[in-house]
């Protein structure tokens, strides 16, 4: 919560499965583009937050799965955990205030008596969040009576059912809603208040999100049932909830746009990035134009041209290095020619370049430090490096671009070399 010195331009609070992140788009297309988009134009001066049903445990096992970015918060067990930065240090307030009126130990006694529900399995289970399968005619009915049950022996709790099949009890003070809220209430207090908020979901248990006052909303094209008839009953008239007519990430880019919240064309659908009109420099989005330009070349879906690579070579300084993951030093613009013998080597394959919390910071009056990660996949191998650029705006214009002085890279503990691929920038 403290990255930002003031109030965040815009906070993100997204759900992940089948909003964020569509597991029918084998390339993550969707969620390549939102991720271009926010590192070039938000991770600067905006909050990304996951708000995820998941335990820590399976949320990590979709990080590793997926090509996601770093949030700025991450919301999980369906509101019942919340934790900050790269370390995910949990919010005590956050435990003690969930501890109200709660004894796991009750709620398992209680349920054992539905032979109807089916325990989730254990990495599900959480301190405050107890989980369970359930047939979909069965759920209204098992949720009336468990609550009766629930509130003879004294808990104050929340029945959630979503995705057709999930059922979570919580204490009634969690949920995805009220973790928001909690956040905003904080932010409040430490007069950093978001300008504006974006709540992204698909399915019920995101419906409190909705419902939090003052957010934007979209519920994503592919949205269940029971989350378009919870819209229906309760924010038909809300002129800041929509229905996208895209799917997943798609459908948040298209919510961006709709309600005017900054920038909404992602790099990703600018087929010329040369062509990219700037009206100040902007550090993060020559990263993120330089990578996505790699990938294509390798992937040829730019044009096999001297043009291209004459351009690169000009924003290279002359004497500019490069100092790749293993130790070793090249010139900038030797690296810049070896592009020459590798186009088109992943054409038909699966091979995807991202960049990951992408922080620039001004060092001098014309010069930026940006350090961000920098994620490469292929095929079933993926690999990261910590990256750190030095870029110069001496003696260049807004039109040419930044000059390109200085790159060094280190690998990630646990994404580094593999002897089947090779690392070229």
């Amino acid at each position: 919560m403290d990255r930002l010195a003031g109030n965040a331009r815009l906070m993100i609070v997204s759900d992940l499965d089948h909003t964020m992140v569509d597991h029918h788009d084998p390339e993550n297309l969707s969620l390549l583009r939102f991720n271009a988009l926010w590192e070039s134009n938000y991770r600067n001066n905006s909050l990304l937050v996951f708000s995820t049903g998941r335990s820590p445990t399976l949320y990590k096992e979709l990080r590793k799965e997926k090509p996601m970015l770093t949030p700025d918060i991450t919301i999980m067990s369906v509101g019942t955990e919340i934790t900050y930065g790269n370390c995910m240090i949990p919010d005590e307030g956050w435990v003690e205030f969930l501890n109200k009126k709660w004894d796991r130990n009750i709620v398992s006694e209680e349920t054992s008596k539905f032979p109807e529900l089916t325990l989730q399995s254990e990495t599900e289970q959480r301190p405050h969040k107890v989980s369970f399968y359930v047939q979909k005619d069965k759920a209204q009915e098992i949720m009336k009576a468990l609550s009766t049950s629930l509130e003879k022996r004294g808990l104050d709790v929340k029945i959630i059912y979503s995705g057709g099949m999930d059922l979570d009890i919580l204490p009634q003070g969690a949920g995805k809603g009220q973790a928001l809220a909690y956040l905003l209430k904080k932010f409040k207090a430490a007069g950093k208040l978001p300008h504006n908020t974006l709540v992204c979901g698909d399915s019920g248990n995101d419906a409190e999100l909705f419902s939090i006052p003052d957010v934007h909303g979209v519920m994503v094209s592919n949205a269940q049932e029971e989350l378009l008839q919870w819209h229906a009953a309760n924010a038909k008239n809300n002129s800041k909830i929509i229905h996208a007519t895209e799917r997943c990430a798609a459908g948040i880019i298209q919510a961006i746009g709709h309600f005017k919240l900054g920038p909404s064309t992602s790099p990703r659908d600018v087929m010329d990035l040369s062509d990219t009109k700037m009206e100040n420099f902007d550090p993060a989005y020559e990263v993120v134009k330089f990578y996505l330009f790699y990938e294509r070349w390798r992937r040829a879906e730019v044009e096999h041209s001297e043009h291209y690579l004459a351009n690169l070579k000009s924003v290279c300084c002359p004497s500019g290095t490069f100092v790749h993951p293993s130790g070793i030093e090249k010139l900038l613009r030797d690296c810049v020619n070896s592009l020459k013998t590798c186009y088109g080597d992943k054409q038909g394959k699966q091979f995807r370049v991202w960049v990951d919390q992408v922080l620039p910071a001004q060092v001098g009056s014309d010069s930026w430090l940006v350090i961000f990660k920098k994620w490469e996949q292929s095929g079933e191998v993926r690999q990261c490096c910590l990256t750190t650029v030095l870029l110069s705006s001496k003696d260049v214009s807004v039109a040419q671009g930044l000059t390109w002085v200085h790159v060094h890279q280190t690998w990630l503990d646990g994404a580094g070399p593999n002897s089947h691929t090779t690392w070229l920038f």
